[in-house]
């Protein structure tokens, strides 16, 4: 298919991605999701699990190899902006108040689910066959490991956003927890990244990369931005050029170097700086991110998504250790790590339940182990599953101890631990 053919499908592919998206995320608000989740969702409906299984045909005539690339194209940019817009959202003082609960949780919340996801790729391989042909045993179980012991910290803030959680110690300390998990996480993947390919030589471009990355923005672009957004002779046409070429050229930076697109927008969002001015600038972007482009990603997951795999028992009984796994290892560590440094029961359960979500970002990596060779479709649907459970049980189980705990208060008053940002 040529540019010119790839075109008007192109165009009648996001329309139907945005319309089986908005109906979606109106059933998911309905049973108390965030939207993003019924994008989720959607992108798997309309891949190979449901469409593709009931109308194969369609499925093909509507997302042709051609049209697949587009999307991608399309889902990152969206990616870019979600994460740019997530890190302007973070705030850095949340790392210094209840630091020595964040390093811990953050710590247990990683090396747990390592370890457990290294074992659970050695029972996988050997029982349920995950392996990818010609992939080091090695490789895919560190695969796995990071996979499940990432966060989904862009979801997650966007679920205490909704859910009106930031002014908590909770919610402010599941942000801080999230967004550190991520960081290592990406430095981990690009880890293995550089051991599929054999040679440090990937490791050693991230990591210095990264940090020469992570000083230009803070010493060069930063100081820039800043005053664009205090010059008043500059309009917010011109303020949003300005913004959305600082952010292309650092997902294009990160790209480069291996740690990928969206931790140079996440880490851009986090050095922008903050005001009136840089607010009407991400009014303008974000929603044409997040509603426009965002889906494209999510359905370009989904194409890669067949449930039908899980037909197979052994595969199916994998995917359900894989699910256990991720939540002991996640939710079981995080919460034992706040307890253990002190936080009361009802502030550590909710950070681990928080950061055990890990929707979008292990969507994210599952894509970059898949354009590198490292996954292979059965183990890239099971991940999915885990990303999809994982997620989808945050709100009702948050919902949950909500209630419990207004029954368990009600002939008093809530405890301040709960309603504010400080102990």
């Amino acid at each position: 298919m040529s540019a010119v053919e790839a075109a008007p499908a192109f165009f009648l592919a996001a329309v139907v991605i945005l319309a089986a998206c908005r109906a979606v995320n109106a059933l998911a608000v309905r049973l108390g999701q965030p939207p993003v989740v019924g994008e989720m969702v959607t992108g798997v409906l309309l891949g190979p699990s449901l469409l593709g299984l009931l109308l194969p045909g369609v499925q093909e005539w509507l997302f042709p190899d051609s049209v697949r690339t587009l999307l991608y194209l399309g889902g990152q940019i969206g990616l870019v902006i979600y994460m740019f817009g997530a890190g302007y959202e973070f705030r850095l003082s949340a790392l210094k108040e209840g630091r020595r609960t964040v390093a811990a949780v953050s710590a247990a919340g990683t090396v747990v689910p390592l370890a457990l996801g290294v074992g659970v790729s050695v029972l996988g391989a050997n029982w349920a066959g995950i392996l990818k042909p010609g992939v080091s045993p090695v490789v895919s179980a560190a695969f796995v490991a990071v996979a499940i012991a990432i966060t989904a910290f862009p979801m997650m803030a966007r679920i205490i956003t909704e859910r009106g959680l930031g002014s908590t110690r909770f919610g402010s300390l599941a942000l801080a927890c999230g967004a550190l998990d991520d960081v290592l996480a990406w430095i981990l993947l690009a880890v293995v990244l550089g051991m599929h390919a054999g040679t440090a030589g990937p490791i050693a471009t991230a990591i210095g990369g990264g940090v020469l990355f992570v000083l230009l923005v803070w010493l060069v672009v930063r100081r820039i931005a800043v005053k664009v957004m205090a010059n008043p002779r500059v309009s917010v046409d011109q303020r949003m050029l300005v913004t959305a070429m600082f952010l292309f050229a650092a997902a294009w930076f990160t790209d480069v170097i291996g740690l990928y697109a969206v931790f140079g927008a996440f880490v851009l969002g986090l050095v922008f700086p903050r005001g009136e001015a840089a607010d009407a600038v991400l009014a303008r972007i974000m929603p044409v991110g997040r509603v426009v482009f965002l889906p494209l990603f999510f359905t370009y997951s989904g194409l890669n998504t067949r449930f039908a795999l899980l037909a197979d028992p052994k595969l199916l009984l994998f995917a359900l250790v894989c699910i256990a796994v991720a939540v002991v290892g996640k939710l079981g560590a995080s919460w034992g790590a706040a307890r253990l440094t002190g936080e009361p029961q009802p502030v550590a359960l909710r950070i681990g339940v928080l950061v055990n979500a890990r929707g979008l970002m292990q969507l994210v990596a599952l894509n970059v182990g898949l354009s590198a060779g490292i996954v292979s479709p059965a183990l890239f649907t099971v991940l999915v599953l885990v990303a999809l459970v994982t997620t989808i049980m945050t709100s009702p189980v948050l919902g949950w101890l909500d209630k419990r705990d207004a029954r368990r208060y009600a002939d008093g008053e809530m405890p301040e631990f709960l309603l504010s940002g400080r102990s």
